[in-house]
């Protein structure tokens, strides 16, 4: 998967994607789901394996993942609950918010 971490004034930002995701467009009826290389990808991203995903989003004060792996790792994880992903045309997308 693709990881990439951000300093924000909110705090940390991360975005995890399958790699093959990137650069696709997802449709479901009025919701579009683009995943750009400028949010998710560019030089700042790492290639990660399961542990270092998990790692990154218990860091994260805000997340966005996309993709089967990515998405069910943070779900196996208990990161994300399964039943606040979406289906966006063929991937999942969830969004994660740690109020800290």
């Amino acid at each position: 998967m693709l990881v990439r971490e951000r300093e924000t004034p909110e705090g940390l930002l991360v975005s995890v994607c399958d790699p093959d995701c990137l650069g696709e467009t997802y449709r479901n009826g009025k919701v579009t789901l683009t995943v750009t290389e400028d949010f998710y990808g560019g030089e700042e991203a790492t290639l990660a394996d399961a542990d270092a995903v998990v790692d990154s989003l218990t860091r994260a004060t805000v997340a966005n993942i996309v993709g089967e792996k990515a998405v069910g790792i943070a779900v196996e994880a208990g990161i994300i609950d399964e039943e606040t992903v979406l289906d966006v045309g063929e991937t999942r997308h969830a969004q994660l918010l740690w109020m800290r």
